[in-house]
């Protein structure tokens, strides 16, 4: 009998060599490699004819005339947002995030929600027996719902259990616990991620059956097993949140059904996922007297507009003693930018102090629309003057000094006017709604005597 060959799949990014060796040549991490059956099995080769003839398929136009699947209403509003309308027929997602988060609680919601309507649902567990999926649907109310559970980790057997009369909504939590015995390897690997995936998708596609895939992540925050995976579904989402605050957001990473850039938000409660459709209420704490190092910038998710709390903070130091420079929520190198520019364009000082900047509610802010907001923070903060309590601040700071103009400034004035804010610094050349008083800013510098009062 001939020896069976042997190669080795680094489990970080799916490469494949002949040899086991310490790192891997092409992401370069160590010790990933393992060792795996080289040959394709032939009970897979089997199953989809790769031995013997094609088949011909059958080819559609553009405008054929043929009714299109509706979208399935989740019933959680900030879910559907997420996904772009709601749930496509036939479609796949993945949905990643940090352990604890809340990924099950979501999905049994949204199962729940969908079985409710009178559509067929499943839910298969690979990390929970059917009794602990109970006791959560209990716990949040949802023990009357005609969802069905099922423990399983075989992929073989839940194919041929939901067969034969194929549910509307199969949710598969996680796809890291699943195996298939085409081919050898232990769940959770990249090869047998990559084929339980598969066999998932296609029996999804064929049968049109919506599939949700839960997916564990790495320590840097990315969806665990091969990149492929993410290629391989329609949708892929991150449910974000700290543990430490009640709030969640799911937010798509990828969509071919819907924009990018929709977010939907949740608060964590006792009795689960609690939609939040006004996050500016969560991200905004009680603003009565003006407090010197904060400022509120209107943000952009999406189409929707999210008014955020910064806060910064300077500590003077003895001479000789090395600053701390510390951002939590935004980038701590654009804020070394804006500290810069701050010092060379403005002739203000922080080389003595320590600087901390916080977004608050624990929100992760990205969008350089804030650059002005955190420069008005700074400032306020360094000369213990507040900022009105009443006015926002956005525009993006250029290494000159110039303020420039952001993305979407009269829908995000929109929502600081009917939140009650009356005025806004933004950018020259700006407009916004009659109720704010707009105080344009060409340079930085003119900001920066409008807080000092010169």
């Amino acid at each position: 009998m001939a020896k069976a060959k042997k190669r080795y799949v680094c489990q970080a990014c799916g490469s494949v060599t002949t040899r086991w060796q310490g790192q891997c040549v092409d992401c370069a991490e160590w010790n990933t490699l393992v060792e795996e059956a080289a040959q394709v099995s032939t009970v897979f080769a089997a199953k989809h004819d790769l031995q013997g003839g094609g088949r011909t398929v059958e080819l559609l136009g553009l405008d054929a005339n043929v009714a299109l699947p509706e979208r399935i209403a989740s019933g959680l509003a900030e879910f559907d947002r997420a996904v772009g309308g709601g749930i496509v027929p036939g479609s796949a997602m993945l949905v990643g995030g940090d352990p604890g988060v809340g990924k099950s609680t979501l999905l049994l919601q949204v199962a729940a929600k969908v079985a409710e309507r009178g559509l067929p649902v499943i839910y298969v567990s690979g990390e929970e027996a059917a009794d602990q999926v109970r006791l959560r649907a209990l716990r949040l109310g949802l023990g009357r719902s005609p969802v069905r559970l099922a423990a399983a980790t075989s992929v073989r057997d839940i194919l041929t259990t939901v067969g034969d009369a194929p549910p509307a909504l199969l949710v598969i939590d996680s796809i890291q616990t699943m195996h298939s015995d085409l081919i050898e390897g232990a769940p959770g690997t990249v090869s047998q991620v990559r084929a339980s995936a598969h066999e998932l998708i296609r029996f999804a596609k064929e049968r049109g059956t919506a599939l949700i895939l839960v997916g564990h992540v790495t320590k840097d925050g990315s969806i665990a097993g091969p990149r492929v995976l993410e290629h391989m579904v329609d949708a892929v989402l991150g449910f974000e949140g700290d543990r430490s605050h009640q709030y969640r957001i799911l937010r798509a990473n990828k969509n071919r059904f819907g924009g990018t850039d929709e977010i939907g938000v949740f608060a964590m409660e006792g009795a689960g996922l609690a939609e939040v459709p006004n996050p500016s209420a969560l991200f905004l704490t009680d603003r009565g007297e003006p407090v010197s190092g904060t400022s509120v910038f209107p943000a952009m998710e999406g189409t929707r507009p999210v008014l955020l709390e910064l806060q910064a903070l300077t500590v003077r130091l003895a001479s000789g003693a090395t600053p701390r420079r510390s951002a939590v929520g935004w980038d701590s190198g654009r804020l070394a930018m804006v500290l810069a520019v701050l010092e060379a364009r403005c002739g203000l000082s922080f080389a003595s102090c320590e600087v901390y900047l916080n977004v608050a509610g624990g929100y992760r802010l990205q969008d350089p629309g804030a650059d002005l907001a955190v420069a008005a923070a700074l400032v306020s903060a360094l000369s213990e003057r507040p900022v009105p309590a009443g006015a926002v601040a956005l525009g993006e700071i250029a290494l000159s000094g110039e303020i420039r103009p952001v993305a979407h400034a009269p829908l995000r004035l929109k929502e600081a006017a009917k939140l009650g804010f009356d005025s806004a610094w933004v950018p020259a050349g700006i407009d916004g709604p009659a109720t704010l008083k707009l105080e344009r800013f060409a340079h930085l510098r003119q900001l920066v005597d409008r807080i000092l009062g010169r």
